[in-house]
């Protein structure tokens, strides 16, 4: 084209590209420091984290065969681990324990992802359970620990703090109702409420530290 017919281009269209802002640190909830264990918890961490990593994936699939089946399923679910049995054993005391009804209602969400602004961080983790009422939600969270808290007040800070983060995540996904969490004991099969004051402040602890 001859240059009198050339368009003129806009200034924006010859000027480098601006660089994109920074994409913002993404935590998780299980991140944000403080004791997993009380003192005496004494499996190594290697072996606590494959232990837990297997009980988890046994309760989350497990409850889809019969009882009669869990044994067969649980070797196709773990066929690295040479011996499946007291890993199984645990998950079969959780599975069938009539106490712990309420937490394992076959309504509930398993392995729930979340996300949300929380105390100016974006947090992003998954909830083991979750269960959807019309006034109220309750997130569960499996813990495999040996060593297992008497009481609320002695719940490993760390553990505190990841689950004062998902109650706060929780009120922005469903205003309105009342958000509970608990942590259920996999080696105790106990499941152990956390007062809404003793989490929330945990969580302000993580954000001002």
């Amino acid at each position: 084209l001859a240059a009198a017919a050339r368009p003129v281009l806009p200034g924006w269209a010859l000027a480098p590209a601006a660089e994109p802002p920074a994409a913002p640190e993404v935590l998780s909830p299980s991140a944000l420091g403080g004791a997993k264990a009380l003192p005496g918890d004494a499996m190594p961490t290697e072996e606590a984290l494959a232990h837990g990593s297997a009980v988890h994936r046994l309760l989350e699939h497990l409850p889809l065969h019969p009882p009669e089946e869990w044994a067969t399923a649980a070797r196709g679910l773990l066929p690295d681990l040479p011996d499946v049995a007291p890993v199984l054993a645990e998950a079969r005391a959780v599975l069938s324990a009539e106490h712990l009804a309420e937490a394992l209602v076959p309504h509930a969400l398993l392995e729930v992802a979340v996300t949300a602004e929380v105390a100016g961080r974006r947090l992003s983790g998954t909830i083991d359970r979750l269960v959807v009422e019309p006034d109220r939600v309750l997130a569960v969270d499996y813990k495999t620990n040996r060593v297992v808290p008497d009481r609320p007040e002695e719940v490993p800070e760390g553990i505190l703090r990841q689950m004062g983060a998902y109650a706060e995540a929780l009120a922005q996904i469903y205003p309105g109702r009342t958000i509970e969490t608990a942590i259920l004991w996999t080696q105790a099969a106990r499941l152990m409420r956390l007062p809404r004051d003793i989490v929330r402040s945990a969580l302000v602890r993580a954000t001002t530290t």
